[in-house]
């Protein structure tokens, strides 16, 4: 059971708030009521965002599930655009600091949230974080999420795009077997295409399925390990930066 949100095995999507109403004997009525979690996150994920609108920080939020290569995606654009922006990032795994050592390596600013028995990033732990890490004005914050393509779609962390990440050593049925993801999603990057020649991956299945799910998802093809595709990553990326007035 995840110790944020308590979904487990068994449970249910995070965003309700129903009353249950029993008969337990004749005359008496027992009424459990269950409260919206999400209510206080999206409160602080809108501070988060003020935050980040008021210094023009875009903060980007990089979901996926574990292995499809954020972290690899991450580091080569760190280390390619070094120079042309600013960058800082909020690493999120449930234990250690593998990934968040693979980014200070490149020489940006990182900090690591370790969620132990969580499956995902809140609002709370980003703005935690924030406050620490003296972010610059006009610059770039990449959160990197917790592999997880179910609890963090239900979670605002206040950001201005989220990016999904999947790979071609996944099923292409990804998108509508995780459709909250892709829906709340605004760019489906499509990683590890140098793999296409020995995997049985349909690209083309997997854009049907993801513009099934959200017709408006934006969609880029990229391998981290040739480089083909990350010009049109680092096109995108740079029309989202606004420029400082």
């Amino acid at each position: 059971m995840c110790a944020t949100c308590g979904c487990g095995p068994n449970s249910h999507h995070h965003d309700h708030s129903h009353d249950h109403t029993h008969e337990s004997s004749p005359g008496k009525k027992v009424v459990d009521v269950e409260q919206d979690i999400l209510q206080e996150n999206n409160l602080l994920a809108q501070r988060n965002r003020g935050f980040f609108e008021g210094r023009n920080i875009l903060a980007i939020n990089l979901v996926s599930s574990p292995g499809s290569g954020k972290t690899s995606l991450l580091e080569r654009t760190l280390t390619d655009l070094k120079g042309e922006l600013s960058f800082a990032v909020i690493e999120g795994d449930q234990q250690t600091a593998n990934d968040a050592d693979r980014i200070h390596a490149t020489g940006t600013k990182v900090t690591q949230i370790n969620t132990g028995k969580g499956c995902h990033l809140d609002a709370h732990m980003v703005l935690h974080a924030v406050q620490g890490m003296k972010l610059q004005a006009d610059s770039v914050l990449f959160i990197e999420n917790v592999g997880n393509l179910v609890c963090p779609a239900m979670f605002d962390l206040g950001e201005q795009e989220r990016v999904v990440v999947i790979s071609v050593t996944e099923g292409e049925d990804k998108p509508i077997k995780y459709p909250d993801m892709f829906h709340s999603s605004t760019l489906c990057v499509i990683n590890k295409t140098d793999l296409l020649p020995y995997v049985k991956f349909n690209v083309e299945k997997a854009k049907e399925y993801a513009r099934k799910v959200n017709p408006q998802l934006e969609i880029i093809e990229l391998s981290c390990t040739s480089g083909e595709g990350m010009n049109l990553w680092y096109e995108w990326l740079k029309s989202k930066v606004l420029q400082p007035v």
